[in-house]
């Protein structure tokens, strides 16, 4: 896919890139923290169910759990944990 930017400013292709390469650092650190973060969550989650968290939410998307506190908290984070993988996916795939 190609992108095309439409730059404001007199600023040289190389100070653009640049900035643009920090900010996708930037947000990878920031992915990894948040994976790093949600996993734990997850695997705190894991240990006390005995489930693993995909299973767990097939299960709790059918309804098969109950309204357990937790249940919601882990929801939270393994939905969290999906998003920010997808995103270090999307931000690890990109070439400047």
């Amino acid at each position: 896919m190609t992108l095309t930017l439409d730059i404001k400013g007199d600023f040289t292709p190389q100070e653009v890139s640049e900035v643009i390469r920090a900010a996708l650092d930037q947000n990878e650190r920031v992915a990894k923290y948040k994976i790093k973060k949600y996993s734990g969550i997850c695997e705190n989650f894991e240990n006390k169910y005995g489930m693993d968290s995909d299973h767990f939410m097939e299960k709790f998307d059918s309804g098969d759990l109950g309204d357990d506190d937790d249940f919601f908290d882990w929801y939270a984070a393994k939905r969290g944990l999906d998003i920010w993988n997808k995103k270090l996916k999307i931000l690890s795939g990109i070439q400047i």
